[in-house]
C-alpha cells in the first residue's frame, strides 16, 4: 500500500529533522552493514561442535551419561563461539558508534518556544492525544 502524498511530506520531514539533529547516526542508518567473520574463531567453533558431537556419541555408547552431558554442552559452547564469531564484529561496530554518539559533541541548548523541533512537537501531539483518549487504533 503506498504512502499517501501528506504521508510521504512527513516521512521526508522526520528523515531531515533525524540529519538535523544527529547527520552521522543518520548516515549510518544509511549505510548497509556487510556480515564480518572472524575465520578463526568461526572454524574453532564448528571444531567445538564437532568435538561435542563426538563426545556426546562416545556418552551414549558408554552409557555413561555425564560424558553425553558433556558432549551436549561442548557443542552448545562450540556453537556459541562460531555464532560470535560471524556476528560479533557488527556488534562492536554497534557498541563503538553508540560511545562514539554520546561523546561527540556536548549538551545542546533546548530549543525555545517559537523554534521547537519537529520531533519536539509530534511527541507533544503523540502525548495530547493518548491524554484524549485517542490512543486506540
Amino acid at each position: 500500500m503506498p504512502l499517501s502524498d501528506h504521508e510521504q511530506r512527513l516521512l521526508q520531514q522526520m528523515e531531515q529533522a533525524l540529519y538535523d539533529e544527529d547527520p552521522k547516526f543518520a548516515e549510518g542508518l544509511r549505510k548497509p552493514r556487510a556480515a564480518k567473520m572472524d575465520r578463526t574463531r568461526f572454524i574453532m567453533g564448528i571444531g567445538g561442535v564437532v568435538l561435542g558431537l563426538a563426545i556426546l556419541v562416545a556418552g551414549a555408547a558408554t552409557s555413561w551419561a555425564v560424558i553425553g552431558i558433556l558432549g551436549f554442552l561442548a557443542m552448545i559452547a562450540g556453537a556459541f563461539v562460531a555464532y560470535r564469531a560471524w556476528n560479533g564484529n557488527i556488534d562492536q561496530e554497534a557498541a563503538a558508534a553508540a560511545a562514539d554518539a554520546q561523546s561527540a559533541s556536548a549538551p545542546k541548548p533546548s530549543p525555545s518556544s517559537d523554534d521547537e523541533g519537529f520531533m519536539n512537537k509530534m511527541e507533544e501531539r503523540w502525548r495530547k492525544r493518548r491524554e484524549q483518549g485517542g490512543d486506540t487504533l
